[in-house]
């Protein structure tokens, strides 16, 4: 389950990352740790995401969440990269990953979990698209759970 104060740190972090040249991809914050982690994934728009994007980020955006004080108790702000390993959920991260090979995850009228693997041809507003040896595969959105890279495997 989301922390409720996750949409108000990805709306405090969001135009911080945006006057660095980086983008939010997700927060995640850990309270069952001593003390709580605060975990916000970055990504650099124009390079491969390093340790000096991370160190930016931390320093702007840990002035920025002190300010806005709505974190009343000690915790730990970490600042990373998601890495190639993920979820594909943007626009951007479907066209960037054409090609790619990824799985599919949806679920059936019957709940049952179904798994496609393919090369990622797109998606559009009704499906996502998969190329399985040759064939095009479409799936339906509505269906679909998740869709994450298969890094490393050859379809």
């Amino acid at each position: 389950m989301t922390h409720p104060l996750i949409p108000q740190i990805i709306d405090l972090a969001t135009p911080v990352a945006e006057t660095l040249g980086l983008e939010v991809v997700g927060a995640v914050f850990h309270t069952n740790q001593n003390p709580p982690v605060l975990r916000v994934d970055i990504r650099n728009l124009q390079q491969d995401t390093g340790l000096a994007d991370c160190e930016r980020m931390s320093t702007a955006f840990d002035a920025e969440l002190e300010a806005a004080d709505i974190i009343p108790d000690a915790y730990v702000l970490e600042i990373s990269s998601p890495g190639i390993s993920r979820l594909l959920s943007s626009d951007r991260e479907f066209i960037t990953f054409k090609g790619f090979p990824v799985t599919a995850k949806t679920t059936e009228p019957d709940s049952r979990i179904k798994e496609w693997k393919g090369l990622l041809v797109g998606r559009d507003e009704t499906a996502v698209y998969l190329n399985q040896k040759g064939r095009q595969v479409k799936i339906p959105r509505p269906q679909i759970v998740k869709v994450e890279l298969d890094e490393g495997k050859e379809m």
